[in-house]
């Protein structure tokens, strides 16, 4: 049965409880960190985060989920999101994007970077630094009562100073003790949530897919999970877990040793 927003919005023990679940998730990033170089594969990684989770007593939210085969997401270049681990070797050039998600005493904690690998190429840089921006132009314009579609209007405006496209079918979520529940959260400006306010106790995600390309993309119908850019052009993407408190939006998954707002890649 769907479950109205007022429904959603957590009381303080049940945001400290999301706290806890962003904070281990953000550990889990910057331990993940160094490892994601060249000369990796995208399974190794799986490895370490799967090994990890475990090993502290919680659970990589993404294995099994829907039949997913792994615990992370790793998606190489022209992959905009959902790509599986496997033998793919990381080679100097590449962008990777790396998203986990944890859950923590029932709680989920959801984030995900893009790395540079090595030397890359300038549109690859220009794609990744967009994605970044775009993410924290979005964080920087909501307060309490804010409209949904006012972080699309946000996400949109930093692309198109790019020339690059913003991903439609793939957006944000609404996060507590569900992987996904409302409210989506589009990363462009879609009328229907023109009316749909963000009210404090609300926790989501902002993830903008950013294409140097065709927004449109192609799920790969051998694993029914990877999805390609239609024109294999480059994708890049960042995500963080969101609170909205009755100050304003708070960061639930702020690594200590990743990129901070304002960084140059």
């Amino acid at each position: 049965m769907r479950r109205s927003l007022k429904d959603l919005q957590l009381n303080e023990e049940a945001r400290n409880k999301m706290r806890a679940a962003g904070r281990f998730n953000a550990q889990l990033l910057d331990f993940l960190r160094p490892y994601v170089k060249a000369g990796i594969t995208t399974e190794a990684i799986d490895k370490l985060c799967h090994d990890y989770t475990r090993d502290h007593g919680h659970i990589p939210a993404p294995l099994n989920y829907h039949g997913f085969p792994k615990s992370c997401c790793t998606s190489v270049n022209e992959v905009i999101c959902h790509g599986i681990p496997d033998s793919y070797t990381l080679q100097d050039g590449d962008i990777v994007n790396v998203d986990i998600t944890s859950i923590v005493d029932g709680w989920y904690g959801d984030q995900s970077e893009t790395f540079l690998i090595g030397q890359v190429s300038d549109k690859a840089r220009q794609v990744t630094q967009c994605a970044f921006d775009s993410l924290y132009k979005a964080i920087e314009v909501i307060k309490p009562g804010s409209k949904i579609t006012e972080i699309g209007q946000a996400i949109v405006a930093e692309a198109e100073r790019y020339g690059f496209s913003v991903v439609r079918e793939y957006v944000g979520h609404g996060l507590g003790t569900e992987f996904h529940q409302d409210p989506s959260i589009p990363h462009y400006p879609d009328p229907r949530f023109n009316r749909i306010p963000i009210e404090p106790g609300i926790c989501f995600t902002i993830e903008p897919m950013i294409n140097v390309g065709r927004y449109q993309g192609i799920v790969d119908p051998l694993d029914n999970w990877t999805v390609r850019t239609i024109d294999g052009k480059l994708s890049a993407q960042f995500e963080h877990t969101i609170l909205m408190t009755e100050e304003g939006p708070e960061i639930l998954t702020t690594t200590e040793h990743g990129p901070k707002p304002g960084h140059k890649f």
